[in-house]
């Protein structure tokens, strides 16, 4: 268990790490033109896609530095509780939007980080 934990928190801190960042160094308009899937940001004013991005990065980096260092690694499941929370606007977002098949990956997502809470919370907690 404490493998596949490991796993799926490095994958989300890599994901959210990379996509966060990128919210962080692009302006609006940039990340609006990256796709279809990028098209939210027409509801949000560009501080809040900036905030969005400061907050991703925060929880990837939250995911793994602290159990890694061995310093509080109870933020790594607070983390991952935040990173479920971003996910949960993700999705009412893709809900209003009528963007369902979008909707469908951010569910995964906060299913991935409800695991690695609940696996660092419940089933595999970090000493200390």
């Amino acid at each position: 268990m404490n493998t596949a934990l490991w796993i799926v928190a490095g994958l989300l801190a890599t994901a959210y790490f990379f996509g966060g960042g990128g919210k962080v160094v692009m302006n609006k308009e940039k990340i609006f033109a990256a796709g279809a899937s990028a098209h939210w940001v027409e509801d949000f004013r560009p501080g809040t896609v900036k905030a969005i991005g400061v907050l991703e990065v925060l929880g990837a980096v939250g995911l793994v530095l602290p159990p890694l260092l061995g310093i509080a690694p109870v933020l790594a499941p607070l983390a991952a509780v935040g990173l479920a929370l971003i996910m949960v606007g993700a999705a009412i977002t893709r809900l209003r939007r009528r963007e369902f098949r979008l909707m469908a990956l951010d569910l995964v997502y906060l299913a991935l980080n409800c695991f690695v809470a609940w696996g660092r919370f419940v089933a595999e907690p970090f000493p200390g």
